[in-house]
């Protein structure tokens, strides 16, 4: 960095209604992303409706990174009850991604780890994600952030 050159400021926040396009278009620029989400102008309605129906609800949480005013990064966290581990609430952590441009500089460590404080503030005993298994990268990530691929996750599309 130059000397006359300022260092990004970044800040981890919840998101508001005008950061969807920019959390849209993060979700897309992805290989797996770019084939199942929709980052036009105007986005597609579902969007803006899962938006509110998020924030409407209790316990799930929009986070964004933003560094000098622009959207960097984005994951979700919910909160779950469960009847599980003596009742144990959990914390479940979707959609995490960053700006290709802006990786290798902490920012998704930085959005897990304000995660992960949301999550005990929020009385959780456990967090929980899931990768896809073509993203070894990202597994990685977890493990180094301290999560362990102690379980088989499966998924099945209702469509």
């Amino acid at each position: 960095m130059k000397a006359n050159e300022t260092t990004p400021t970044l800040g981890i926040r919840r998101a508001r209604r005008e950061d969807v396009p920019a959390i849209v278009r993060l979700l897309a620029d992805d290989p797996l992303g770019g084939t199942r989400e929709e980052a036009s102008d105007p986005l597609p309605q579902a969007y803006w409706d899962a938006f509110d129906a998020m924030t409407e609800q209790g316990g799930n949480l929009l986070i964004v990174a933003e560094e000098d005013g622009v959207v960097v990064g984005c994951l979700q966290l919910t909160f779950i009850p469960s009847l599980t581990l003596r009742g144990t609430k959990r914390a479940q952590i979707e959609g995490v991604r960053v700006d290709a441009s802006r990786r290798g500089r902490q920012i998704g460590e930085r959005m897990i780890r304000h995660a992960v404080n949301l999550a005990r503030a929020a009385g959780c005993g456990l967090m929980q994600l899931t990768t896809n298994k073509t993203r070894a990268d990202a597994q990685r990530f977890y493990e180094r952030l301290g999560f362990t691929a102690s379980h088989l996750g499966m998924k099945r599309s209702l469509e």
